[in-house]
């Protein structure tokens, strides 16, 4: 029995002109080896299966062709790609980033780029998933990335772009490989079934095409899988089965009966779908974007993004002329709230059902409204626009009440917010036996009054006048803090720069601290908020501030020479003092580091 290849490795391009949906690529491989501009490294991304690793391959054979053909392919002739063909030429290195992602690894192929090809023209090393490498690995492959020796050519191939660093990048011609159309991997497929000999249906491929998303090696995968399993024959319906998709007609089916509102024929429909092993994500993500297609196929621009099985457009459109605009956008809002909700039900079948029940009566939803009395009736369509109208607002009378105007009882004396005793002549009637008013010589104090007033009901006290800066007084104040820091045991250099700092007042409010080095400036700071909370309250005054600062007479901290000086500065007074270290150096032919 002759040992099975697989698909994607039996069908593999060999030349520029068999790679599937990457035109743009490799005419411009073409044209550079045609021209001979061809540069030193490249960098191949795209998603998975779209070729990368396949044109590094076509290009490696193509530049090393002893007889290079017109339109820039290889022959496939010549001693030097028939050893590429047969995976026997020493012109081409692997490395599979993914499992030597050390810099280990790259210093090895670094010492296999020092020896020229012994055959060919170029010595090309493809570097696969290359984002896997290690930072340091980068790094030790940053100088040979830049400058390489004439015969050696470098191409890094990744899926994940982003997290290649910038050098690397900088260093690279970058080729950008995009995703395989449907209808190319389509094309694809039909020739290898007839090379094959391979019974297909075209709805069958496209069924394939479109669960590869893209992807021409997960396409040609699923390919040999479905032959293995249906023994050659490779039909519609096998292929559903086999892939576990949804038919359309399901799909088709819900939908009518939703514009129905037929709930029981469509709660059928579901429980028929999931006794056939279908899980309910699937089923939402699938009617979702069967809904996604019929809003498409509401516009004749958008048809072209309709992504169908071939025959089924037609019925898209159709169906799409009669439901609103309205419904679908309400439809696939549903939808993806329940398709998001679904890993948090802990029921996944009534999480299911509940979404239906909320599709069934979603066109009611949209046409109808409930009154105040809680009809149902329909909404009213307004034919003619009219601008927003405001309803002027008409001033309320303010009622004043008149004041009437104070009598000979009702005189009374605004005292001043004085604590100074005054006298205060109060007014009294006249007598009969016409006596003069009495002088009340004895006057209460502020304090007084008010707690008379209060009768204990609140607390009164003086409001204290706010005190200038003192020296004797602050420096006492400073020294109970000092005090109060000695009960901590853990902070005795604190209490060391509080016994040496120097005190100077400025002003009533504001004073300076000096001390003679930078951590005791420190020091003070970090307890500055707590020092300045006991003056201001010794003070009785808020307004009280204070700067640290360092004493002028004191010398500040320098920092050695030494650790001022670079290393090349270092390496430059060494030579001064020995010029022999310079001879030394360049003997050994030593670097130095920055």
């Amino acid at each position: 029995m002759d040992k099975f290849i697989v698909s994607a490795r039996k069908y593999r391009p060999q030349t520029f002109d068999t790679v599937v949906g990457q035109e743009h690529i490799t005419t411009t491989l073409k044209n550079a080896i045609k021209n001979n501009q061809l540069a030193h490294a490249f960098l191949f991304c795209g998603p998975r299966g779209v070729g990368k690793t396949t044109c590094a391959r076509i290009l490696a054979k193509t530049i090393n062709c002893e007889n290079i053909q017109a339109d820039g392919e290889a022959c496939n002739e010549c001693v030097s790609c028939r050893s590429f063909n047969e995976g026997a030429s020493l012109n081409i290195h692997e490395l599979d980033a993914a499992s030597n992602n050390s810099v280990e690894g790259i210093r090895t192929l670094i010492e296999q780029v020092r020896f020229a090809p012994q055959s060919g023209k170029y010595k090309v090393y493809i570097v696969d998933e290359v984002h896997a490498l290690s930072l340091a690995a980068f790094n030790a492959f940053l100088k040979t990335l830049e400058e390489p020796p004439p015969y050696a050519i470098f191409i890094l191939a990744t899926t994940e772009k982003h997290k290649i660093t910038a050098t690397i990048l900088s260093r690279c011609q970058i080729f950008d490989f995009k995703r395989i159309t449907t209808n190319d991997i389509v094309e694809h497929l039909q020739e290898i079934i007839e090379k094959e000999k391979v019974n297909a249906e075209q709805d069958a491929l496209q069924v394939i095409a479109q669960k590869s998303e893209g992807c021409m090696r997960d396409a040609l995968s699923i390919l040999d899988k479905i032959v293995s399993f249906t023994n050659g024959e490779v039909t519609y319906a096998n292929t559903l089965e086999h892939l576990n998709v949804l038919d359309h007609d399901y799909y088709f089916k819900i939908l009518e009966s939703l514009q129905k509102q037929d709930l029981a024929a469509t709660m059928l429909l579901y429980d028929e779908i999931n006794r056939k092993g279908f899980e309910g994500d699937i089923v939402l993500n699938g009617f979702a974007e069967f809904i996604r297609n019929i809003l498409v196929c509401k516009d004749e621009k958008a048809v072209a993004l309709l992504d169908v099985v071939a025959g089924l457009q037609e019925k898209y459109k159709d169906v799409a002329q009669k439901i609103s605009l309205s419904y679908l956008i309400s439809a696939l809002n549903i939808l993806n709230e329940a398709e998001i909700n679904f890993k948090l039900a802990r029921n996944k079948r009534l999480h299911i059902e509940l979404t239906l029940i909320k599709l069934n009566f979603l066109q009611q939803a949209i046409t109808l409204a409930v009154d105040e009395n809680g009809a149902v009736v329909k909404k009213k369509q307004i034919d003619n626009k009219a601008t927003l109208q405001f309803k002027p607002i008409v001033a309320l009378p303010v009622k004043i009440k008149p004041i009437k105007p104070p009598t000979e009882e009702s005189k009374f004396y605004v005292q001043e917010p004085t604590i100074k005793q005054e006298k205060i002549i109060k007014p009294t009637t006249k007598t009969s036996n016409n006596t003069q008013p009495k002088v009340n010589t004895k006057q209460p104090n502020l304090l007084e009054v008010l707690r008379e007033k209060a009768k204990g009901k609140y607390t009164i006290s003086e409001v204290l006048e706010a005190e200038s800066l003192e020296m004797n007084k602050l420096k006492e104040c400073w020294n109970k803090y000092t005090e109060k820091l000695k009960k901590q045991t853990n902070k005795h250099s604190t209490i060391k720069t509080f016994e040496l700092a120097e005190i100077e007042i400025e002003n009533e409010q504001i004073f300076k601290v000096k001390v003679s080095a930078i951590t005791q400036q420190k020091f003070i700071e970090q307890e500055k908020m707590f020092v300045l909370e006991d003056i201001q309250n010794t003070f009785n005054n808020k307004g009280i501030n204070f700067t640290v600062c360092l004493n002028e007479n004191v010398e500040q901290e320098t920092i050695p020479l030494y650790m001022k000086l670079t290393s090349k500065q270092k390496y430059e007074r060494l030579v001064q003092q020995n010029p022999l270290i310079e001879e030394f150096k360049n003997k050994l032919n030593l670097g130095l580091e920055s």
